[in-house]
């Protein structure tokens, strides 16, 4: 239903998730590290550095941001992880690990590179991977302090966060069903002359009444703004006979849900009826072109295809598709493998992926049905169920 509830009725109906996917175990973790260190040796590095964020986090638990002060860990085949951190983090650090590293850590006066490089000496290191996500700066120290070969990481760390297990899974499940929920509330709060401000807080707190800390983020647009992919600046109110475009998400345990709906607020025009057909055909052939061992590529080409058979673009023309049909996603919202034309990586059974292949008809509005879908031996799957109409969710 679209419309006719309020905010205060919508979250007193919400109540925390009951049906709450476990936590990563350390022996998954242990295995991840494990596949890392193996990784790494085949690329011809004897450690890997790995930088505070989503990839940290995947290996270690450790739900730390990236920040000016150096928070990493060096692996090294054959001997536990050296994590290098501030000394004053050291009491939250240990709360927060998920799994036993040795700590080496450093007061505000000292230099944090310096443990890094003794660690590297001590190993009699000639060769080290480096996270792509280390800021340049103290690449390029760690570079000038030692005789070192640095590699490119970014083959180790894809190849083991690409393809998501069971437990992955279903800790994105949660996400994805918790941000379904909440869009159908959202939709139900809908009035005219009402925010997107409005909207946004509403969603916010809609997540949080379920368990998830807050939204991830949250795109909300009404009328000729739904026509720029990610909106537009200002606090538009609602008007009848507008399209409504939410794209919102959420994380659990780090993992995060991503979807997007578009539907109309009242009548519209036939020829906007239309163009959510076209995506609607073009979401499910770039599902349907899902198979184990095909190039990322082809689920773009077949989302193009359909739109180039209505006459709408071609390649990033518009109105038409400006963007790539899809992205990986996991413990980053965006990240490797990606739906488009020249990422050739082969589609595995674990791989998580958008499917978005939105339509942008410039000045006037824009189209985006987004939910997610995993690769099974047989196909993909849907993690939610496809938006059913552009008149109910």
């Amino acid at each position: 239903m679209i419309g006719g509830s309020t905010a205060e009725t919508e979250l007193a109906a919400l109540s925390p998730w009951t049906d709450r996917a476990p936590a990563i175990t350390a022996s998954e973790r242990t295995a991840r590290m494990d596949r890392a260190c193996d990784l790494t040796q085949k690329l011809g590095a004897d450690a890997l550095l790995v930088d505070a964020g989503a990839s940290l986090r995947y290996f270690t638990g450790l739900p730390w941001g990236q920040t000016e002060r150096l928070v990493s860990m060096l692996l090294v085949p054959g001997r536990m992880p050296i994590m290098i951190c501030p000394h004053f983090e050291i009491g939250t650090l240990e709360a927060d690990l998920a799994m036993p590293v040795e700590i080496r850590s450093w007061q505000e006066d000292e230099d944090p590179v310096a443990l890094v490089i003794d660690a590297l000496r001590q190993i009699g290191a000639k060769t080290l991977a480096i996270d792509p996500e280390l800021p340049f700066h103290f690449a390029e120290r760690i570079r000038a302090a030692e005789t070192l070969r640095l590699v490119d990481a970014m083959p180790v760390i894809k190849q083991c966060r690409m393809v998501k297990s069971a437990a992955e899974l279903a800790l994105m499940q949660q996400a994805k069903s918790m941000t379904l929920a909440v869009h159908h509330a959202a939709a139900r709060i809908l009035r005219p002359g009402i925010h997107q401000s409005e909207v946004v807080r509403f969603i916010d707190a809609a997540h949080r009444r379920l368990g998830a800390s807050g939204s991830s983020f949250c795109i909300v647009q009404f009328g000729e703004a739904t026509a720029y992919p990610h909106g537009l600046p200002g606090d538009r109110a609602l008007e009848e006979g507008q399209l409504v475009l939410v794209d919102i998400g959420c994380t659990v345990e780090g993992y995060h849900s991503d979807i997007t709906r578009t539907y109309a607020f009242g009548a519209v025009a036939q020829d906007i009826r239309d163009i959510w057909a076209i995506e609607k055909e073009a979401q499910q052939a770039a599902f349907d072109a899902v198979r184990p061992g095909e190039p990322c590529e082809n689920v773009d080409h077949a989302a193009r295809v359909v739109l180039a058979k209505a006459g709408l673009g071609p390649d990033y023309a518009l109105p038409g598709l400006p963007h790539r049909t899809g992205h990986g996603i996991g413990l980053s919202i965006h990240e490797p493998a990606y739906l488009v034309r020249g990422d050739r990586t082969p589609l595995e059974p674990g791989m998580c992926f958008s499917n978005e292949p939105m339509i942008v008809v410039p000045g006037r509005f824009g189209v985006r049905l987004e939910d997610h879908m995993y690769v099974t031996e047989g196909g993909a799957r849907w993690f939610t169920d496809p938006q059913a109409s552009i008149d109910r969710l």
